[in-house]
Order: C-alpha cells, then structure tokens, then sequence
C-alpha cells in the first residue's frame, strides 16, 4: 500500500511501480484479493499447500464468480497451510485453513476490511466440497445482496454463519445456521 502521496508524485511513483511490474491491474477483483502463507515446502508448520494451491483454487472460483457476473467484484479469501494464520485467516470473508495435505478447514464471515472475526463454516473440506459449497452461495450472493454489500457480510445477513462480535463468541454458530448448518454436515 501506497499512501500520502501528492499529486505531483504520482507519475513518478506509477513508473517505479511499471519497473518492477507492479502495476497490472488487469486481474480480477477475486484474484487481487488473495493472501497466502508459503506453506510447503518452507515452512516446517505446515500441514497443508497454500501459496502454491491457491491460485490453482482461485482459477476456478473466479469461473463460478464470472458465471453470476462478478468478474470485478472482490471477496477476500486467504489460505494458510496450518492454524498458526500467517495469512490471517481469521478476518477473511473466506479462509481455508490446512489440516492435512488437500483438506482444510473452511472459515466465512470475516469482514472485508478485516474489521469482524469469521469463523468454522466446515472443518474439513477437499477441493470439490469447497467448489460445491461456493458455487450455490456465490450465485445467492450475485442475486441477493445489498448495494455495497461484501460477501462475509452477506453470509452472515444470509444466515449461513452467525456473526462473531466478540472472541468468545467464535465458536457460537460454527458450522452454520439453520438450513445451512445441515448443508454444511451434509457436504
């Protein structure tokens, strides 16, 4: 992040950022909202890929995200290899977090500016299960939401996961709400 700058600065500053290729906008909203641990093969916590797996993961939630017209619309998703959350995963709107290799837990409802807490919407979960859970949301979510809205906001308004307004409420409606918490045992 690059702030307080001045006007007159500007030029200057967008050619530093061309030298080092740093300027390529021309990703998805989903994309340049992205945050991985290194994981394997660097770190000798993880239990789970991270920085490798998720952009593999992400080219295809980007195709449920272009499918209900949210090329340019951002959902923060982090990704850590294991619990210790070198990623933060636990203010992201979507997080997974390593447990073994290819399953992870899968956290909603963390704020957009990483303001709220999220918290367990399934504790374990392989690549078609997140796929199958995502695309049903995704598609409420594009049909759904308020104007502005954020997707951790809206799966809390939607009631797939109970807000966590304090740290000792992270673990108050784990696993989901309602209808959704039986979606969410059942996948």
């Amino acid at each position: 992040m690059i702030s307080k700058i001045s006007m007159g600065d500007v030029p200057e500053i967008k050619r530093i950022l061309a030298k080092y290729k740093l300027d390529n906008l021309n990703h998805t909203g989903l994309r340049l909202s992205l945050s991985a641990c290194v994981a394997f093969p660097m770190c000798g916590l993880a239990m789970a890929e991270s920085e490798r797996y998720l952009p593999v993961l992400i080219d295809k939630v980007k195709k449920i995200c272009e499918e209900n017209g949210l090329h340019n619309d951002s959902i923060v998703m982090w990704m850590t290899g294991c619990p210790n959350g070198c990623a933060r995963p636990y203010v992201a709107e979507v997080a997974f977090i390593g447990k073994a290799p290819g399953s992870y837990s899968m956290l909603l409802g963390g704020g957009y500016y990483g303001q709220h807490l999220n918290k367990i919407y399934q504790e374990t979960v392989l690549e078609p299960e997140i796929l199958a859970i995502l695309k049903p949301m995704i598609k409420r979510y594009a049909l759904k939401r308020i104007e502005g809205e954020h997707f951790g906001d809206f799966v809390i308004r939607a009631g797939y996961i109970a807000p966590t307004t304090s740290g000792k409420e992270w673990y108050d409606g784990m696993g989901g709400e309602g209808q959704y918490h039986k979606a969410a045992a059942a996948t």
